[in-house]
C-alpha cells in the first residue's frame, strides 16, 4: 500500500489537483518602511503598561536629562492608557540620552521603545456639503 502511494506521487497521479484563487480586490501595496524621524526634543514612547502613569514616565526618563513634560496618552472615554506616550526634554542631547537609556528597557514590567517623535501628518480640512454645512463624509457618487 505504501509503495503504491509513493509510486503515485512519483508519477504525478496521486489525485492532487492544482487550483488557484482570484480576488476582486487588488492585494495591498507592500508596507513601506517609514524613514527615521529627525532628531528633536520630543520622544515617542510605545509599549507602555496600562499601569504606567505620566508621573512614572517622567521619573523613568528624568534619569537621563531635564524632562520638560511627560504624558501617557489615555482613552477619552475610559481614561485607560493607550500604551504610548510622549516625553519632551530640554535639549537634543538629553533626548538622545533618553532614547539610548530607555529604548528596549523594562518599565512597570513591560519592554518599552523610545524614538524621536514624528510630526503628525496634516489632514485636509473638512469639505462643505451642498447645504453649506461642513461634512466629514464623502459625497455620494450619484
Amino acid at each position: 500500500m505504501a509503495m503504491a502511494a509513493v509510486r503515485a506521487l512519483a508519477t504525478g497521479r496521486a489525485g492532487i489537483r492544482r487550483f488557484s484563487t482570484f480576488s476582486a480586490f487588488s492585494p495591498p501595496p507592500p508596507a513601506e518602511a517609514q524613514p527615521k524621524a529627525e532628531p528633536n526634543t520630543n520622544l515617542f514612547v510605545s509599549g507602555l503598561s496600562k499601569r504606567t502613569t505620566s508621573e512614572g514616565l517622567r521619573e523613568a526618563f528624568a534619569k537621563f536629562g531635564e524632562v520638560i513634560s511627560a504624558r501617557v496618552v489615555t482613552d477619552r472615554v475610559s481614561g485607560y492608557s493607550k500604551g504610548f506616550g510622549f516625553v519632551r526634554y530640554a535639549s537634543l542631547e538629553d533626548a538622545a540620552k533618553g532614547i539610548e537609556g530607555m529604548d528596549g528597557k523594562f518599565l512597570d514590567g513591560w519592554v518599552i521603545f523610545a524614538e524621536y517623535a514624528r510630526p503628525r501628518p496634516t489632514t485636509p480640512p473638512p469639505s462643505e456639503g451642498p447645504s453649506g454645512y461642513q461634512t466629514s463624509f464623502n459625497q455620494s457618487p450619484y
